[in-house]
């Protein structure tokens, strides 16, 4: 690339950084904020000067929020931008003239929220220097969906594993949101899939993601079903699901039996083609240390799947070998909520072959929600050097979530990899809190997916190929709302710490509700009416396709959501407690962390494989996995041992997380240990103490606690870590195909009947979803038209804001 040209210049600019005055110069391109320093004021005349000085760069489009505070001359202030990236920098310019902070201001404005159009882009004019190591790296070539298919054993000239490549997305046709290769059971004909891809949300089919090279077990992924109030079914969908759930069994017994049977057949275990890594084997070194709360989820999955026939009211069994699960990945009261408008989740009753667990993973918007506190607590990071607020960081629920992530994600790869069980994944549309789990309980299970090549793949795979948004969640075009003008800077305050960035956000929220209120009511708001209106809704089953890319070149707030940086953080946890088993670097995870927002690459342009295609971005962008692959040595881990040996403790090829260790990401803050870990790893540190002193001294008769032991409870700092402790776990509950008929086994851990999403409301599951069955629907429960189980809105994860409170309402006025 060349370089580049400066549009705007200013000298003498003091930038601030953890309180640290910085004098230079600032330069604008049209893609970059450049500071050098010292300016060149101070080095014109000292060679020697001139040969230190240092640039720091800034992209524009990581840029999350940018403040002018405009000040008189005779206030002696100087007028400012405070800016706040997307990788958590923070700094603030300080200028001589107020002309030049307001010229500097609106042109990153133009050049970020107002560019228009994707291929306005850094991306499309990027190129690396001919002669260096990325020019020479495609990193568009390294992933290959076939490919990839083949190294787990499923290929068309490849013997039948019970799974084959169908070309029946080739030209998207069938499914925009997914990818052109789908692996589908071979007993399955195309005609069957398109039956069924009426079911799904936005065609979203049962499709597999992986196979496990040991027991043949899958893990599936597909979006949520069109079940509705009347719980409708679909036989087509249903022969899917038990094909996906026993088409290696199929093949390793040498059956070929008819996709009616599936529901016996599934029920028996697959041989294993290695070592059995069932926790029964007593040759299994495998050290799982499993806690109270995971001993408790496995119990529930793994009791005995009791049924009994409708009419005559016997005991069905269909064997107890397996356990295959149907996860969806919501808190159940929204998941039973979506029923309202035609979606939400399998009925079981038709589904008998499996198990289906509700996980407590909360919506795009709780996520979202929850990452700007966690900014809020370190929000003044340019112009104070104190720690963040941790009273902020604890009400963030930052670490609760990253927990229940990974405690979901153990869950599944314990079921495929030691219980030799098939998963199936979904969430609503099956492109966020879907790609979550599927992507690390594949890390967990496969050692491949922990080397840089490997993890590529798995990025590839089950985040890009299989539809993330990328573009909406990451909010790639910027916003107008990221932009403020403090005014109120005119009567020459300066910005303290603690103070809000931007006094004009009350005003500006008031104005908001009030746009919010009317496009509500009077709907005169195109965009947001299409938001609100359920029944303006289009038909999912004819036109399963997510808005093109035409009608996405601008940034809507309530579809960006840090969930990949969740999964990066879920990631690193797993790194930082097996810093031996990854091939890959902290950084690594950091740096991918900046580029999926920094648009100085194609890989994580647009929403999905179809526009990426339509786009040409292959042809016309690079591709970041070649900035990493050029690299390999700052991003490759010192401490990777490749020895895999399941009999060797600490080389196994499972590994799992530990949930009371789970701990802030605090590089990818820009803070040290101590200020974001320091009461945690204190605080865990003192309850090590307490368990080594109760263990070698025991318990007083009366307290059960040493005095001495107490004492060191009663020191202990807050907070506690962030574990899921015995009482607490992200599996709220289990449903099998009985639970109608036998109430009392719709299992559910008592504590944790509660979702963060409805503010905590008591639920009782099984009562809630009679009662949601059993509404009298004339005009739809949230005030529109009722929605056939046909429609569907733009994204439903939105769905589940209003809905789930909605029901929640219904549930109190019942109860009261």
């Amino acid at each position: 690339m060349a370089a580049p040209q400066h549009k705007h210049f200013y000298s003498n600019v003091q930038a601030l950084r953890g309180g640290k005055p910085e004098l230079g110069d600032l330069a604008l391109t049209d893609y970059h904020l450049v500071f050098r320093f010292p300016p060149e004021s101070a080095t014109a005349s000292d060679p020697k000067a001139k040969k230190q000085t240092k640039q720091v760069w800034f992209a524009f489009h990581i840029i999350s929020h940018c403040a002018l505070r405009p000040t008189p001359p005779s206030s002696g202030i100087p007028s400012s931008i405070r800016l706040r990236f997307r990788d958590f920098t923070f700094v603030s310019f300080n200028f001589t003239d107020d002309k030049q902070a307001r010229d500097a201001f609106e042109f990153i404005r133009a050049r970020t929220c107002r560019l228009g159009s994707v291929d306005k882009l850094l991306a499309f004019n990027y190129s690396p220097p001919s002669n260096s190591l990325e020019s020479k790296i495609n990193g568009w070539d390294l992933y290959d969906a076939k490919a990839e298919f083949r190294r787990q054993g499923i290929s068309e000239k490849s013997a039948d594993l019970g799974w084959r490549i169908t070309n029946i997305n080739k030209d998207y046709a069938f499914s925009p949101t997914y990818p052109a290769v789908l692996a589908v059971p071979s007993k399955i004909s195309d005609n069957t899939l398109k039956y069924a891809a009426t079911f799904r949300s936005r065609a979203r089919i049962p499709t597999l993601t992986y196979v496990h090279p040991i027991n043949n077990c899958t893990i599936t992924r597909s979006s949520q079903p069109f079940v509705g109030l009347r719980m409708k079914r679909s036989i087509q969908d249903e022969k899917l699901v038990g094909a996906c759930f026993s088409a290696s069994t199929d093949f390793l017994d040498g059956t070929s039996s008819s996709p009616g049977n599936a529901s016996i057949q599934a029920d028996h275990s697959p041989s294993s083609s290695h070592v059995d890594l069932s926790v029964d084997s007593s040759d299994a070194a495998t050290d799982l240390s499993l806690s109270e709360t995971e001993r408790m989820e496995d119990e529930l999955i793994t009791a005995p799947n009791v049924m009994y026939d409708e009419k005559t009211g016997k005991r069905l069994i269909y064997g107890a070998q397996q356990h295959n699960l149907i996860v969806d990945a919501r808190p159940a009261i929204n998941s039973y909520a979506m029923q309202a408008i035609g979606m939400g989740s399998e009925n079981m009753d038709y589904y008998k072959y499996a198990k289906k667990v509700f996980l407590n993973i909360d919506n795009i918007h709780v996520m979202r929600d929850s990452l700007d506190k966690v900014i809020g607590a370190i929000k003044d990071a340019d112009i104070s050097p104190f720690p963040p607020n941790r009273d902020l960081l604890v009400k963030s629920k930052w670490l609760k979530h990253i927990a229940g992530i990974l405690d979901g994600s153990a869950i599944i790869a314990r079921q495929v990899g030691i219980q030799h069980s098939h998963a199936l994944i979904h969430c609503s549309d099956g492109w966020d809190r879907t790609s979550q789990l599927c992507a690390l309980s594949q890390l967990m299970l496969d050692p491949y997916y922990r080397t840089l090549e490997g993890f590529i793949v798995l990025v590839e795979k089950d985040w890009l190929s299989f539809g993330h948004m990328f573009q909406l969640r990451s909010g790639h075009m910027s916003h107008e709302s990221w932009f403020t003008v403090d005014n109120d800077a005119l009567a020459g305050s300066a910005v303290r710490p603690g103070e809000n960035d931007g006094r004009g956000d009350v005003v500006e929220n008031v104005m908001a509700s009030a746009k919010r209120f009317w496009s509500k009511n009077v709907a005169t708001d195109k965009e947001t009416a299409s938001d609100q209106d359920e029944g303006a809704a289009v038909d999912e089953a004819k036109q399963a396709a997510a808005p093109n890319a035409a009608e996405e070149q601008t940034t809507r707030l309530r579809d960006v959501s840090p969930v990949f940086h969740q999964f990066l953080d879920a990631t690193y946890q797993l790194l930082r407690q097996h810093p031996n088993r990854f091939e890959f670097n902290e950084r690594f995870l950091r740096r991918l962390l900046y580029h999926v927002y920094s648009c100085q690459y194609g890989t994580f342009l647009y929403n999905n494989e179809r526009q990426r295609h339509e786009a040409s971005l292959r042809e016309r962008t690079r591709s970041v996995w070649g900035y990493f692959l050029s690299r390999r040595s700052e991003f490759t881990n010192d401490q990777y041992d490749p020895t895999i040996d399941d009999h060797t403790k600490g080389r196994e090829r499972l590994i799992f997380p530990r949930l009371g260790e789970v701990r802030w990401w605090h590089q990818v803050f820009n803070r040290t240990d101590d200020e974001m870990n320091g009461a945690l790893n204190a605080s865990a540190a003192t309850a090590e103490r307490v368990a080594a002193y109760q263990a070698s001294s025991g318990f007083s008769e009366s307290s059960g606690v040493p005095s001495e032991a107490a004492s060191l409870v009663s020191t202990s700092p807050s907070p506690q870590p962030p574990a899921l402790t015995s009482s607490q776990s992200v599996l709220t509950g289990v449903e099998t195909a009985h639970a109608a008929l036998t109430p009392e086994a719709r299992v559910s851990l008592p504590s944790l009947n509660k979702s963060a999403s409805t503010g905590g409301i008591p639920t009782a599951l099984g009562v809630l979803q009679d009662r949601i069955s059993g509404l009298a629907i004339t005009k739809g429960v949230f005030g529109g038209h009722a929605s056939s189980p046909s429609t569907g809105r733009q994204d439903a994860e939105d769905d589940e804001v209003d809905t789930s409170v909605a029901v929640a309402g219904q549930e109190m006025k019942s109860m009261g």
